[in-house]
């Protein structure tokens, strides 16, 4: 039996970059990299959260920053440069930043709002993850990538979020045969979840409290999903604990996709 206190389920000596690092998922995933003895560089395209997120979470010591736009390839150099300019290395790359966006009948959609979705929900973590294998090739590391439920199975009203998340699905399965033994790459699907993510979607807190109402009670664990539950998840995918961990697809949910 390995006790939770195990090394393997530490980042000690790791250096983590989280994408959608200032806020939401992405924040409390970096929260439990930190905590877990990781080094960790930030990156999202407002700089204030990103700059929060170093002061909450211990200072420069422990975190770095690197503000950008992920469909951006500069950007994306700038932020895996930062990485190995402050700690030189890169173990785990996260992909957590996101856009929901173009809900709605899939008749309304528009084409410039799904080119904007798979420019940052597919295109860039591809990208991004393709850029920093040479680095995790190094010495070994990990790839995790955040998808959504509603990738598993037909969601009225986000086909176009969720097409371009089952695509993330697909490569990152893809990536993991072609990038092992050296990298392990995984994917969480995350249920309906407590964030921030929900104002950009929906125009009134009124209609905020209704959505997130109806996903607990369409939840069998009967509540609505922390971040702090996908950074647990994240937190195993990406230390030694889940060395022989690739290419899964893990829904973390409450049971969501059950029913």
């Amino acid at each position: 039996m390995i006790p939770a206190s195990s090394p393997e389920f530490r980042l000690d000596g790791k250096v983590a970059l989280v994408t959608g690092g200032g806020t939401g998922i992405g924040r409390s995933i970096a929260e439990a990299f930190v905590g877990a003895g990781a080094r960790v560089v930030v990156s999202g395209r407002r700089e204030e959260p990103l700059l929060r997120a170093v002061e909450n979470l211990g200072g420069e010591e422990h975190v770095a920053v690197a503000p950008g736009d992920v469909t951006s390839g500069v950007d994306r150099g700038r932020m895996l440069d930062t990485a190995v300019r402050t700690w030189g290395r890169l173990d785990v790359l996260v992909n957590s930043a996101g856009r929901v966006g173009a809900t709605g009948p899939l008749e309304r959609l528009q084409e410039d709002e799904w080119s904007a979705l798979l420019a940052v929900d597919l295109t860039a973590p591809l990208l991004l993850a393709k850029e920093a294998l040479p680095l995790l090739r190094k010495q070994g590391g990990s790839i995790l990538n955040i998808s959504t439920g509603a990738s598993l199975r037909p969601v009225s009203g986000f086909g176009a979020y969720a097409a371009a998340k089952a695509g993330l699905n697909y490569v990152s399965q893809v990536l993991a045969l072609e990038a092992a033994p050296r990298v392990r790459v995984n994917v969480i699907c995350p249920g309906g979840t407590d964030t921030p993510i929900f104002g950009t979607f929906l125009e009134s807190e009124e209609k905020i409290a209704e959505i997130k109402k109806r996903f607990a009670e369409m939840t069998p664990l009967g509540r609505l999903g922390h971040p702090r539950d996908i950074a647990a998840a994240a937190l195993f995918l990406s230390s030694d604990a889940a060395q022989w961990v690739t290419g899964a697809v893990l829904t973390v949910d409450g049971g969501m996709n059950l029913e």
